[in-house]
């Protein structure tokens, strides 16, 4: 018997009981469709992050705060990142990168009739285009702005819509720490990321931050701080080379050996890039891996259904092995019931779970993507389903003896 012929029965036993094989069917159909609905929204958060952070640029290397070290053979010790460290870094790799210092700290920000607190970030004029903000209207904060310690502003796409309610910030006036900034500029939005919204954010000249807003704050042992600095690499084959000389530069400037751990964070957008991605796909397959129970139980539901019709097929299989059917034959027969049911119910599974990933998508609650990757999955998930919870019943089927099955009642 032939490949077709086989699959023919199948299709014709399966239309004879059709409640029973819908029933059968049904959880294949929702492990499938659990498989891909899971694994779309999995894939598109992985999607949505990577898209993000190649948003900000592959070739960033940022710069973090101070971090708790330890000297070989001493206590804990802590330093922060000062202004005269991003002179010393921008000295060293001037040729290779553009480099960024910034400021940051939270403050209470006031409108006539409106208020909000938000991050406050002090910023020389190469931080928008190092960290990939684009102007959306007015102009941006630049050179001379910082050498008058200027009361200027530039906000962040949802600052800017949480201050103003939709009218025009350009030319108004915000508050800040009893200080009046002009705001002269608003940005383009960039979204949120896992570590936050990108939009949420009033930049200011760094001169003006540190002599208008943060003061003291700002200054230790007699010498301005940096929370951090961001670094825009000209040539992707150099990060490496401009990430050993920031690391240098900044042992030599704190007086830290090679042998003393280094207390700031050196890090690459495309290091973040790589965790991220590891990470998104490890619980893209953490979610696969939870909907695939569900397929479990639908392939217990087919060896369970399959062993009663075997009991009830057993004289037709006696009569069958009488007339010169093999073992085999009888074996690929309910195989091919069992495969049959996996393939259409795994079909219909696809079509669900794709339908609920649209809809997901289409009422913004979050971004889902069904790649082909997914549905080929999910499909051969559902055949292996169908082959291995279906083995034991075709082998009993096969096993049986002609006469036994033929005085069969």
């Amino acid at each position: 018997m032939n490949l077709f012929e086989n699959f023919r029965i199948a299709l014709k036993a399966i239309n004879i009981n059709k409640l029973r094989s819908g029933l059968t069917m049904l959880g294949i159909v929702i492990g499938v469709a659990a498989v891909v609905a899971l694994m779309a929204v999995g894939q598109g958060a992985s999607s949505g992050i990577t898209d993000r952070v190649k948003g900000m640029g592959t070739n960033l290397i940022t710069v973090s705060e101070a971090r708790s070290f330890q000297r070989p053979g001493s206590v804990s010790q802590s330093q922060p990142l000062y202004y005269s460290d991003f002179e010393a870094i921008h000295a060293a790799v001037d040729k290779l990168a553009f480099v960024a210092p910034y400021y940051r700290g939270n403050s209470q920000i006031n409108t006539a009739d409106r208020s909000a607190n938000t991050s406050i970030t002090g910023v020389t004029p190469s931080y928008f285009s190092v960290s990939g903000y684009v102007l959306d209207k007015g102009r941006l904060i630049n050179d001379q702005d910082n050498l008058s310690q200027s009361a200027v502003a530039v906000l962040g796409a949802s600052t800017a819509t949480d201050l103003f309610a939709g009218l025009n910030p350009i030319g108004r006036y915000i508050q800040i720490n009893g200080n009046n900034f002009l705001i002269i500029g608003v940005l383009a939005s960039k979204g949120s990321t896992s570590f936050g919204s990108q939009d949420d954010v009033v930049l200011i000249p760094i001169e003006t931050a540190y002599g208008r807003i943060f003061n003291s704050q700002a200054v230790l042992n007699g010498k301005k701080t940096l929370s951090g600095m961001s670094i825009s690499v000209n040539d992707a084959n150099q990060i490496d080379q401009v990430m050993n000389s920031v690391d240098f530069t900044l042992r030599r400037e704190h007086g830290l050996t090679l042998t003393d751990t280094q207390s700031f964070s050196i890090s690459s957008q495309s290091q973040m890039l790589q965790s991220l991605s590891s990470i998104s796909s490890t619980m893209t397959t953490l979610l696969g891996a939870i909907a695939a129970i569900s397929l479990l139980v639908g392939g217990i539901g087919i060896m369970n259904i399959t062993l009663v019709s075997v009991r009830e097929r057993t004289r037709e299989i006696g009569l069958r092995k009488a007339v010169g059917a093999t073992r085999g034959v009888i074996l690929f027969q309910f195989l091919s019931e069992t495969l049959t049911i996996s393939i259409i119910g795994g079909a219909i599974g696809v079509a669900i779970g794709w339908l609920i990933s649209w809809i997901v998508s289409a009422s913004g609650t979050m971004t889902t993507r069904v790649t082909p990757s997914i549905v080929i999955l999910a499909f051969i998930m559902a055949l292996v389903v169908g082959l291995v919870f279906g083995i034991y019943p075709a082998y009993q089927a096969a096993g049986l003896k002609p006469i036994e099955a033929l005085k069969y009642e």
